[in-house]
């Protein structure tokens, strides 16, 4: 299997390159950096490219972008991306569309050889690789969503304030009372986390929190 391997740093990238090759695939480009990486994979069409999430120039976050724009325009190539520390925004962004054909190691797994080249051979077959401690932090964030703690009416009259009604509107849908659709309103509020301020204002926080899936950045 041909693979892409995008590394910053010299040694690991090296290392790496040594590690994959020894296992019987293919290196046809090794980057040090997400421009490189994008370049590579447009021009060689691998079966797999192994991405580390911070990459130059910023060190922030331009491995995992690439990685993304991968996974939009290159569907075929899978893709593992290899991480310092659990970044769950991202990981869960990656998987966001489709979980085939992805992995999300941390960098610690690439020291048991026998566990990172198995996650590779999975993901560059079409499988999936999720690092054990990437699970437990998606479920996390997936158990700490604050639109879990709403009870089913609750969420219904978010999902009408979403379509844009008013309290009326609401109460009319769901024949109920204006004071049942204040209440169950203010509970919403107060579920949310959502700081006091002005009604109107709580109300667009709200919605913009449902229709984010409870991710209030």
């Amino acid at each position: 299997m041909r693979i892409v391997i995008a590394e910053d740093s010299v040694l690991l990238r090296a290392g790496l390159t040594k590690l994959v090759e020894t296992a019987g695939f293919e290196v046809v480009a090794a980057v040090g950096e997400a421009e490189g990486l994008l370049a590579a994979v447009e021009r060689h069409r691998p079966d797999a490219a192994i991405v580390d999430v911070r990459m130059p120039p910023g060190f922030t976050d331009e491995g995992i972008r690439a990685a993304l724009v991968i996974r939009r325009q290159w569907p075929e190539v899978a893709v593992l991306v290899l991480s310092q520390y659990v970044e769950e925004r991202y990981a869960a962004d990656l998987l966001a569309a489709n979980t085939s054909g992805v992995g999300y190691l941390l960098k610690d797994r690439v020291a048991d050889v026998s566990v990172f080249l198995d996650g590779l051979r999975r993901v560059a077959t079409g499988g999936t690789a999720l690092d054990p401690e990437v699970v437990s932090q998606l479920l996390l964030r997936r158990n700490s969503d604050p639109l879990e703690r709403l009870t089913p009416r609750e969420r219904e009259v978010l999902e009408l304030m979403a379509e844009g009604r008013s309290n009326a509107g609401i109460a009319e849908k769901l024949v109920v009372s204006d004071s049942a659709v204040a209440k169950h309103i203010n509970n919403i509020f107060a579920k949310l986390d959502l700081p006091h301020a002005e009604a109107d204002h709580r109300r667009v926080l709200a919605v913009l929190r449902f229709l984010r899936g409870g991710d209030p950045t």
